[in-house]
């Protein structure tokens, strides 16, 4: 199965690695903080979840949208999902972000791994946890449609909703906050 989004797809009985679009490697720094007890915090990118973190069935809330294309013009922002409801093609081109179809976990976490330095994982579900683990900053949801154990103790910060974890990004001292020692 091709997919026209350059997914990981399955070619010759083997998984192809992700290939990261030229943007995504070559995004300027755009969080700079130091944490106490902590040190230096640079975040680029954010990858987000999509079903359970940033949709609900597969349809995104007009507050989430506009908090996305905020954090797109002072992130390189990217979908990682499964797209199970089969919309994430049209959110991405609607709100400006870039997308990728993954099929499991660690499609995920190889993604996150593929970038540059300073990338940011947000989302809620099993499939989650091991971006997690790759990533320098990972935000876990408390979402409508809950929130997998296993991820939220990988995460480095929860957020109650998805418009306080999109916002965390925007104030990047509530995140200086939240993770000094």
């Amino acid at each position: 199965m091709a997919a026209q989004n350059d997914s990981i797809v399955e070619r010759e009985g083997r998984r192809a690695p992700p290939r990261p679009k030229a943007e995504v490697s070559a995004a300027p720094i755009s969080m700079n903080i130091d944490v106490p007890g902590r040190g230096r915090l640079e975040i680029s990118s954010i990858v987000f979840d999509f079903n359970g973190t940033l949709a609900e069935d597969g349809r995104v809330d007009d507050t989430t949208a506009g908090l996305l294309k905020e954090l797109g013009r002072q992130y390189v922002v990217t979908i990682v999902t499964a797209d199970t409801f089969g919309t994430a093609a049209a959110v991405a081109q609607r709100l400006g972000v870039a997308w990728r179809r993954i099929e499991s976990g660690r499609d995920k976490q190889a993604f996150v791994q593929s970038l540059a330095k300073g990338v940011a994982a947000v989302g809620n579900g099993v499939n989650d946890e091991l971006m997690f683990r790759a990533a320098a900053l990972a935000v876990c949801v408390l979402g409508p449609e809950g929130t997998a154990p296993q991820t939220l103790l990988a995460a480095d910060i929860v957020a109650p909703s998805t418009r306080k974890a999109l916002e965390l990004f925007l104030h990047p001292k509530r995140i200086m906050a939240t993770l000094r020692e």
